[in-house]
């Protein structure tokens, strides 16, 4: 089969597919192609697509590769949408990069760097499909474990979990006013991420809440406090 053939097979993969599709799975659906090679089609098609300008690229992410529309053009595509874009609280934000960072991780846990409780906030970001449910401590009352989702790698362009940021990096990103100041919120939560909390027990709220989390279609309407995320436009 010759390249140009193979190389319009990769793209036409690659744009049907609803998810980013993985390598493997895109190198078998090419013929006499390995995952070796179909990685070099990906990379001469986005050369292809930066030589005549074009407004979109193949991006590695959640594990595979999806078609997706440069930065430079993210205005006129949300403009162009109906639904309202996804946004989040700072309290869902310091939430999800305290599981981001320790997961698996304990509601206990997360409510240890945050100070805070978490249970609305949890309970929209398991509706949001960001996190996800991952088993149970095994420590007395078997408290639930959260992890991040492959949807949570696709909302923030990581191609695995291991991409994100070091808490070194991070800091770096800290602007400089804010050295004289206190810290920002979402700075401390990482930072407090990678310490160990004390030794917990589960509690019995804790292991009666999986059934109570893993049926997202109810008790979702709660009263707004501390955690709730309000959707501003």
């Amino acid at each position: 089969m010759e390249r140009s053939e193979q190389l319009s097979i990769a793209e036409a993969l690659i744009l049907a597919s609803p998810e980013p599709i993985p390598l493997p799975r895109l190198a078998s659906l090419i013929p006499s192609c390995k995952p070796a090679m179909a990685r070099g089609l990906v990379e001469e098609l986005n050369a292809e697509y930066a030589r005549r300008g074009r407004a979109f690229e193949i991006t590695e992410v959640a594990g595979g590769f999806q078609i997706r529309t440069l930065p430079a053009f993210a205005s006129y595509v949300q403009a162009s949408q109906p639904e309202r874009p996804l946004r989040l609280s700072q309290a869902a934000l310091e939430t999800l990069a305290v599981i981001a960072y320790r997961q698996p991780a304990t509601r206990a846990e997360i409510e240890y760097v945050r100070g805070v409780d978490v249970g609305a906030v949890l309970r929209s970001l398991l509706e949001r499909a960001l996190v996800r449910i991952a088993g149970h401590r095994e420590v007395p009352g078997r408290p639930l474990l959260y992890a991040t989702t492959r949807r949570f790698l696709e909302v923030f362009g990581l191609a695995r979990i291991e991409d994100l940021p070091t808490l070194r990096e991070l800091a770096e990103l800290v602007p400089e006013g804010a050295a004289q100041g206190e810290p920002t919120p979402i700075g401390v939560s990482l930072a407090e991420a990678a310490e160990e909390p004390p030794e917990e027990v589960g509690s019995d709220e804790d292991a009666d809440a999986e059934g109570e989390e893993a049926d997202l279609g109810e008790d979702l309407d709660h009263d707004p406090g501390e955690d709730d995320e309000p959707e501003n436009d």
